[in-house]
């Protein structure tokens, strides 16, 4: 069992734009053997975020090869923080994205470890809930998801646990 990350650019910039890639890829994947978790969409509608479910190897790669769909980038992720039957089940409930580009040299288990002992510290901003982490494998970035009341809230919350935010998106909850 893999998980992928396929990112892609949505050209129209509007959600109907950016609601037929994700209606698309969801038929690839079924068709080519694999799963759509989820597809997070930040206001703006520029980006599509996709995360999908494999169990043989390169069936997302396949699919999406098989498809007429061009995407930005594809790299296996591994999910921190929750398991993906309560992935389904919170999708709706995600509000915004970091993207955080890992520092180099730092290693998954290294990774781990510091989100282990970091994310206690949460609770020092209760407003805004942690939700879930994508770790792209080769330890290119990470993809993180709160449920918060604004911006302000998940900076606070990446603030507690002394993290970087690179990129911070607020999500279309449409999806």
């Amino acid at each position: 069992m893999a998980l992928q990350l396929v990112e892609f650019t949505v050209d129209g910039r509007d959600r109907a734009s950016a609601d037929k890639i994700i209606d698309s890829a969801a038929g690839a994947l079924r068709a080519g053997g694999a799963e759509l978790i989820e597809a997070q969409v930040p206001v703006g509608h520029g980006q599509v975020f996709l995360i999908a479910h494999e169990e043989n190897p390169g069936a997302v790669a396949d699919a999406l090869a098989a498809s007429d769909l061009e995407h930005d980038d594809l790299a296996e992720v591994r999910l921190v923080g929750a398991d993906l039957d309560t992935v389904r089940g919170q999708a709706a409930e995600t509000g915004y994205l970091v993207e955080w580009d890992l520092p180099e040299g730092l290693s998954m288990d290294s990774y781990l470890a510091r989100k282990a002992e970091k994310a206690p510290l949460y609770a020092q901003v209760p407003e805004s809930r942690f939700l879930r982490t994508y770790v792209r494998e080769d330890m290119g970035k990470c993809l993180c998801f709160y449920d918060a009341p604004d911006a302000a809230a998940v900076e606070r919350a990446r603030e507690a646990v002394d993290t970087p935010v690179d990129r911070l998106h607020e999500l279309d909850r449409r999806t």
